[in-house]
């Protein structure tokens, strides 16, 4: 009831409130070189209309656009899911920006925002259940 002899604890800092991972020059330009071969990769693939690899591909993209914390890895993502249905780490990934895109929409007091990433969220859920009902990865 009375706290007269506790220590007040300090609030910690969230740590993915400040996501700000600072990457050296040479894994910047890695990861940019990384998007350019799977761009081209991409290209070459779309002409043999495989489905399979395609959607991988899109997804190691989305995956390299994520590691800089570009904007363009959510529809590389959704790319790769829309060929493929999949619970890899491309899901993963999606399901984790669209969190985040819905934090920061509340944090502005966006109500659009909110509602536009749990409806893309539920989706995604809907997309987990199908593959965990059907049995595919």
């Amino acid at each position: 009831m009375f706290n007269f002899f506790k220590k007040k604890k300090e609030p910690k800092e969230r740590s993915s409130d400040k996501k700000e991972t600072a990457l050296s020059e040479e894994e910047q330009t890695k990861i940019d070189q990384t998007i350019d071969e799977k761009k081209t990769a991409i290209v070459k693939a779309e002409d043999t209309e495989d489905q399979d690899k395609l959607a991988k591909l899109y997804e190691e993209l989305g995956l390299a656009y994520s590691q800089k914390n570009d904007e363009e890895a959510i529809p590389a993502l959704e790319k790769s899911l829309e060929l493929k249905l999949s619970m890899g780490d491309g899901y993963k990934k999606l399901m984790s920006l669209y969190n985040e895109k819905r934090k920061e929409a509340a944090r502005k007091g966006d109500d659009a925002g909110i509602d536009k990433y749990m409806n893309k969220m539920d989706e995604m859920r809907s997309v987990a259940k199908k593959l965990t009902i059907s049995g595919d990865k």
